[in-house]
């Protein structure tokens, strides 16, 4: 009984892999003929009957690469990246997972990649030239960066100089208008006073003193409280042409 099993499953194993293997040869030959959508379904198929196989998914990651399927063909390569490392392919593999660094401008993994290919085959000349285009595109985006960085810190600290300027500007804008409201305030008062004195002043016959009605009263502190109201209003556009001055400026 556990020969016929064990007889079984070798008989499935070698379906399988046989199965597996016509899908990749006829995945091959639609990629020659550049019929891309039938060999990804051929190549699916044969990852379907082996998910490990390193075959299927570097030529599935080849395909998808001509598709301009960038991040696909890029996760097709890594799920197998350990295990193609140790095949007698690797270069081919590292340098295929560096092209697609580069057409996803990736220039870090792309450096690492083609240098990979380089340690297992040092006399691929278009790794080699592979390698010195992407370790020159990751220094200028390195620099790109640094330069990027440099900006930013100085934009913050002009922001930071203008918000100080911004704000002792305010300072003295609201000293200025306080000390309007309280010039304003004394020459009411003063005004107030005067006109008080002179009431006083004017008697009446009989020595009787002028007497105000509540109503008057009210008029008065409705006068007083109306010129407050004004004296504020061109403080107000006072303050207001002084920021929007100060817009202008930081506009250039």
């Amino acid at each position: 009984m556990r020969k016929l099993v064990c007889i079984i499953i070798l008989i499935l194993s070698a379906l399988s892999a046989f199965g597996q293997k016509a899908d990749l040869r006829r995945g091959n030959r639609e990629f020659k003929k550049k019929e891309y959508a039938k060999a990804d379904i051929s190549y699916r198929k044969a990852l379907m009957q082996d998910t490990a196989s390193v075959a299927a998914h570097y030529n599935l990651a080849n395909n998808l690469y001509r598709q301009e399927n960038f991040d696909e063909a890029a996760k097709q390569l890594d799920a197998v990246q350990l295990t193609a490392s140790e095949e007698t392919f690797a270069s081919d593999y590292y340098f295929n997972r560096g092209d697609v660094a580069v057409a996803k401008e990736d220039w870090q993994t792309a450096v690492n990649m083609f240098k990979e290919a380089l340690r297992r085959s040092p006399e691929d000349l278009d790794a080699k030239e592979n390698y010195l285009y992407a370790r020159n595109k990751l220094q200028e985006q390195q620099q790109q960066q640094q330069q990027q960085n440099q900006d930013q810190n100085q934009n913050q600290n002009q922001n930071q100089d203008q918000n100080q300027d911004q704000n002792q500007d305010q300072n003295q804008d609201q000293n200025k208008d306080q000390d309007q409201q309280n010039q304003n305030q004394n020459q009411n008062q003063n005004q107030n006073q005067n006109q008080d004195n002179q009431k006083d002043q004017q008697q009446q016959p009989q020595g009787q003193q002028p007497q105000i009605s509540p109503q008057q009263a009210q008029q008065m502190l409705q006068a007083i409280q109306e010129k407050e109201k004004q004296t504020q209003e061109k403080v107000d556009e006072k303050k207001a042409e002084a920021l929007k001055s100060r817009q202008k400026e930081k506009n250039w």
